[in-house]
C-alpha cells in the first residue's frame, strides 16, 4: 500500500475513516453470491468461500415451518399454526421473487456483526441497489423488529411498514 501525504486528501480520508467508525457501520462493497433463500428474513450466501446465514436486520417474517416460533406466534395472535404457516410461505415465496440462487448481492452490517445463532446480521442491497429488507416490508411481507443496538434504518422501515399496512399489500390484504 502506498500513501500520499497531501493535506486535503489527508483530511478526506481521515474524516471518513472517522465517521465510519463512530456509526459502527461495515459494508461491504464484496458482491457476495447467493445460495439460497432459507425463509422471508433470512438468506444464505457465499462469502469468503464459506456458506453463511444473513438475518436481515429490522424486520420479521411468520414462520415457514411449524416450530416453536411459529406455535408462540399462533398463540400471541390468536390465529391457528396452519395460518402462521401458510403466511410464512408466502413471505419467503416474496423474497425467493427479489433474490435468486446466483444473484450477486452487497450487505451493510450495524452495531452487532451476528446474532446469538451465529448468523451475520445484514441489511442486504440487491444489484439494482434497492435494500432487500426494506423492499420486503414495503410489500407488506414483514413486520418491523427493531433489536436494539442495530437501529440504523428503524424509522425509515416503519415508514414502510405503515405505508404497506395502509395499502392493505402482501401479507396486511389477508382477511383475518
Amino acid at each position: 500500500m502506498r500513501i500520499i501525504y497531501s493535506g486535503s486528501r489527508i483530511l478526506c480520508f481521515c474524516g471518513l475513516m472517522f465517521a465510519a467508525v463512530l456509526s459502527g457501520a461495515a459494508a461491504s462493497s464484496e458482491a457476495l453470491k447467493v445460495l439460497y433463500v432459507i425463509d422471508g428474513d433470512t438468506i444464505k450466501v457465499l462469502m469468503a468461500g464459506n456458506k453463511e446465514s444473513i438475518r436481515l436486520i429490522g424486520i420479521d417474517t411468520p414462520e415457514s415451518k411449524a416450530n416453536k416460533k411459529a406455535r408462540k406466534d399462533a398463540a400471541r395472535s390468536g390465529s391457528d399454526l396452519k395460518a402462521i404457516v401458510g403466511l410464512g410461505k408466502a413471505a419467503a415465496a416474496f423474497t425467493k421473487s427479489l433474490v435468486k440462487p446466483g444473484d450477486l448481492i452487497t450487505i451493510e452490517q450495524d452495531v452487532q456483526p451476528r446474532d446469538r445463532y451465529g448468523r451475520i446480521l445484514a441489511y442486504v442491497y440487491l444489484k439494482s441497489g434497492k435494500m432487500l429488507n426494506e423492499e420486503i416490508i414495503a410489500a407488506g411481507y414483514a413486520s418491523v423488529m427493531t433489536i436494539p443496538p442495530n437501529v440504523r434504518y428503524q424509522e425509515r422501515f416503519l415508514s414502510s411498514y405503515r405505508a404497506a399496512r395502509q395499502r392493505a399489500v402482501g401479507l396486511w390484504a389477508v382477511p383475518r
